[in-house]
């Protein structure tokens, strides 16, 4: 497993929310819970975040379908 950085998701996943909006994502299920490193480090398993990516293309690709 990997863990990925919000640091990280902009440059190497292309997710470029804010620290607010990630919260407002992850807190109504829309995004991937992150892992607490620490009181104040958080951080995503890799695995996770591109699930996450794979399953917004396959929706875009089912709607294209349709």
């Amino acid at each position: 497993m990997r863990l990925i950085t919000f640091v990280e998701l902009a440059p190497k996943k292309g997710i470029r929310y804010c620290r607010d909006h990630l919260r407002r994502k992850w807190n109504s299920d829309e995004f991937p819970r992150p892992v607490p490193l620490s009181n104040k480090r958080i951080a995503w398993d890799e695995a996770e975040i591109d699930a996450w990516i794979s399953a917004k293309i396959h929706a875009r690709d089912e709607k294209a379908a349709a």
